[in-house]
C-alpha cells in the first residue's frame, strides 16, 4: 500500500521547484513594497493614503 502512495508523490526536485515557483515572486513583491515604503517621494505617499 505505502509502495503505491510512494510512487505516486512527486521528487524532490518537483517540491523544490514548486516551493521556488512561490517563494521567488513573494520574495519579489516584499522587497518591493519595502522599497515603495523607504525611496517613495513625500507627494507620491500622500497620494496612496
Amino acid at each position: 500500500m505505502w509502495d503505491v502512495l510512494i510512487a505516486k508523490f512527486p521528487g524532490m526536485m518537483t517540491l523544490f521547484c514548486t516551493f521556488l515557483a512561490f517563494a521567488i515572486p513573494y520574495v519579489t513583491y516584499k522587497v518591493n513594497q519595502k522599497l515603495h515604503k523607504a525611496g517613495d517621494p513625500p507627494w507620491k505617499k500622500q497620494e496612496r493614503e
